[in-house]
């Protein structure tokens, strides 16, 4: 076993700082990592640009956006799902879900989530791009910070920071598009007809964005994340992360020198020392010295420490995704093992199915209606010049459904009363559109003597009831 430090990336910044570098500033570097980086990144931003955009048929007088969060209405839509306010513990469950595959994935292979599809890698990945497009790679950026300003590079940081920004707009503006009608909104902008409150949760979404990924970075995977810190806590050394195979690797001394030792029979590392795994780290960490919390599992030191091994005509995979048990296993000079199903993920993926198909069971046979009904409270009862007891009651009817329905309300477990809906004659059926809900006057009036339950039932005109339960009182 061996602790996770974060200590490692704290001092290659104070390091950083003392020649000069303000921040972490990670080098370029291609690669089968950073092809499926590349490639995470256009399909995450594709999905999150495009999906107000697709459309979906819920009949007359229903929002037409597939994904959308209607605060007005109270409503959440998520394709043919519909959310209600009171039926937010659907939303619990998903996020009860969520947290349990994040703590499988962790289980299999680390902070790989971190280092593909957290939102904060994709335009952080996004804003680096930039800034190499028009600033140059890292030797460039770091020699530009030194020299004195010119007007070519004051030109570049202008053309920098306006670029960031424009995708900072786009990112807030794309994340409002979840809350109204894409389309529509995006004509109001254009007619200057949007309104001031939308235009302040756009540069709100835009400063965060232009701040986290253009200027924190790396201390936001770091320091303002929990993530990392729940990661010590159920780091798994079994699990698939990135590595450094030291048995292999040590000690390290330049390729010439090497060639050197091994034609002497002495003991030399494939590990040139050449820096490129720190070079090319998003948060400017040393894999090399063991596993570090601040990783985030993207494996660029992997892609650049292969290229360095290829040039050498070595063999690649001195930094790998590997579980650290192989790594002990290694300097034992004994055979590795990949143990992916193991009790723990195992167990992992059941809880996942379970909730998974819980939530898919409550969502299939969730009520498309509810009865909702509240017994006067002052007075709680009526007497009568006849003798007889009154109660009254407001009962709610609510069509969760896309369809109109007609319900009709009954109210049961009074052998002896009298039920009666008031302004409304005997058996009437009620009509209630989609979505919508009505509220009722009801009055029940017996001579029994004591408190007795009572079930009122509301059915459609299909027979699915919906009932709620209340008393009747007479003291």
């Amino acid at each position: 076993m061996v602790a996770l430090d974060i200590s490692h990336a704290s001092r290659d910044r104070r390091r950083s700082r003392a020649v000069g570098q303000e921040r972490v500033t990670p080098q370029s570097v291609s690669g089968k990592m950073r092809r499926i980086k590349w490639a995470t990144l256009l399909l995450c931003l594709g999905v999150y640009y495009l999906t107000p955009f697709l459309r979906w048929d819920r009949g007359p007088g229903e929002p037409s956006q597939a994904v959308l969060l209607d605060f007005a209405h109270g409503r959440l839509y998520a394709f043919f799902i519909e959310i209600w306010p009171q039926e937010l513990y659907y939303l619990t469950g998903l996020l009860v879900l969520a947290a349990t595959a994040l703590v499988l994935l962790n289980a299999v292979a680390g902070r790989v989530w971190c280092g593909f599809f957290c939102p904060q890698t994709i335009w952080t990945d996004l804003f680096l791009l930039i800034e190499r497009k028009i600033e140059g790679d890292r030797r460039d950026r770091l020699l530009k910070r030194q020299a004195p300003l010119t007007p070519r590079r004051v030109a570049e940081i202008a053309a920098k920071h306006f670029a960031w920004i424009a995708v900072s707009v786009a990112t807030g503006g794309a994340l409002v598009l979840y809350f109204v009608d894409a389309p529509t909104f995006l004509r109001g902008v254009m007619h200057g007809e949007a309104p001031l409150l939308m235009w302040s949760w756009i540069l709100i979404f835009a400063g965060v964005t232009y701040v986290l990924a253009g200027f924190a970075r790396e201390q936001v995977c770091i320091f303002m994340c929990p993530w990392p810190r729940l990661q010590g806590a159920i780091w798994d050394p079994e699990a698939l992360t990135v590595n450094y195979r030291d048995y292999r690797g040590e000690q390290r001394m330049s390729a010439k020198k090497a060639v050197e030792f091994r034609a002497r029979g002495e003991q030399a590392g494939d590990c040139v020392d050449c820096g490129q795994c720190v070079a090319v780290c998003p948060i400017g960490i040393d894999i090399r010295q063991g596993p570090n919390i601040a990783c985030i599992n993207c494996g660029l030191c992997v892609d650049a420490c292969d290229g360095v091994m290829t040039k050498l005509n070595r063999p690649r995979g001195l930094i790998d995704y590997e579980a650290w048990t192989n790594i002990e296993r290694g300097r034992r000079n004994e055979a590795p093992k990949l143990r992916l199903a193991r009790p723990k993920t195992l167990a992992l993926a059941a809880a996942c199915v379970a909730l998974a198909g819980a939530m898919g069971y409550a969502f299939a046979t969730r009520s498309t209606g509810a009865l909702i009904v509240e017994h006067d409270r002052n007075p709680r009862f009526v007497l009568l010049s006849d003798g007889d007891i009154r109660n009254g009651y407001d009962v709610k009817i609510v069509n969760h459904s896309g369809g109109p329905h007609a319900y009709s309300i009954v109210a049961e477990g009074l052998d002896e009363g009298r039920f009666e809906i008031v302004g409304a004659p005997a058996n009437e059926k009620f009509n209630i559109p989609a979505g919508e809900s009505r509220t009722l006057r009801a009055m029940v009036t017996s001579a029994r003597p004591d408190d007795a339950p009572l079930r009122f039932v509301a059915r459609d005109e299909s027979g699915r009831a919906y009932a709620a339960a209340e008393k009747f009182v007479v003291r």
